[in-house]
């Protein structure tokens, strides 16, 4: 990572804690964007939980879930196995039931595959909202 990338990225996790939401749901976006996401993933996990404001998590899950891949899956779905507070867990619901990219065929095939792959994750909270999402998609 070059002094730029990892400026951009300390910036971004400082932001995460404003007492702003949109300061908050600007630097999810952000991190979600950032291409190790490993990186920082205690800060999205935190922001996917933001016990303020449901518009952070809902940010930062789309940010998450418009990446394609498997981390931005895992992300999203790890939260939602913790969420305790029905607000964020229903927000992350929403966001996993209504994103876009799983609407046509080729998006859902790659979203089957994905939850296939999460079902072998290391993390068991992961492993069961995987394999629930399975469930509810046959």
């Amino acid at each position: 990572m070059d002094d730029a990338a990892a400026q951009d990225l300390a910036r971004s996790i400082a932001q995460a804690d404003s007492p702003d939401w949109a300061v908050r749901a600007a630097a999810g976006r952000r991190l979600a964007a950032t291409p190790r996401i490993e990186d920082a993933s205690d800060v999205l996990h935190r922001l996917l939980l933001d016990p303020h404001d449901t518009g952070v998590t809902s940010d930062t899950a789309v940010a998450l879930l418009d990446r394609g891949d498997l981390a931005g899956l895992r992300a999203v779905l790890a939260a939602r196995a913790v969420a305790s507070d029905q607000d964020t867990a229903d927000q992350l619901q929403a966001e996993l039931d209504g994103h876009p990219r799983w609407t046509t065929a080729q998006d859902g095939d790659d979203l089957i595959a994905q939850l296939r792959t999460l079902t072998s994750d290391p993390d068991p909270d992961v492993r069961s909202e995987a394999l629930l999402r399975l469930s509810h998609l046959r």
